[in-house]
């Protein structure tokens, strides 16, 4: 069962179904199809060290599923549009937000990127290009 009231999320990227998954007591979704996740609010910061365990995904689907990026909150429901984002630290790290829940959604591979950061993410971050409009 899901957080969304014992019915399971669709994934806002692939449609696909987003299967719960509890790590250290946190709840967070992870799609069946893209695998792509999602965490409510700060939930990502509280997982960082379990990125390698939850962030299972092909990095190359995350990449492709990274033009998909109009998109609406798999957990609002009522069409809530989510915004584009990229991490402040990371610019090279592009993920999508909701303004009223505050929940976050990172394609395969994009967590455990964002989860750590090294000499190598310093150099992406002097290369990063600006997001798309």
């Amino acid at each position: 069962m899901s957080k969304s009231g014992g019915e399971f999320m669709q994934c806002p990227k692939c449609r696909a179904t987003m299967q719960s998954l509890v790590v250290d007591e946190v709840e967070i979704e992870r799609c069946e199809g893209c695998g792509g996740l999602w965490f409510d609010m700060l939930e990502e910061e509280l997982l960082k060290q379990h990125a390698e365990q939850i962030d299972i995904g092909d990095p190359q689907v995350g990449r492709q599923q990274n033009s998909n990026d109009r998109i609406d909150c798999p957990r609002c429901k009522s069409g809530q549009p989510l915004i584009r984002m990229v991490d402040a630290a990371q610019p090279h790290i592009w993920f999508e937000s909701c303004t009223v829940c505050y929940g976050r959604f990172y394609d395969a591979g994009e967590f455990k990127d964002f989860a750590e950061f090294n000499l190598s993410d310093w150099l992406k971050r002097l290369r990063a290009q600006p997001r798309p409009d």
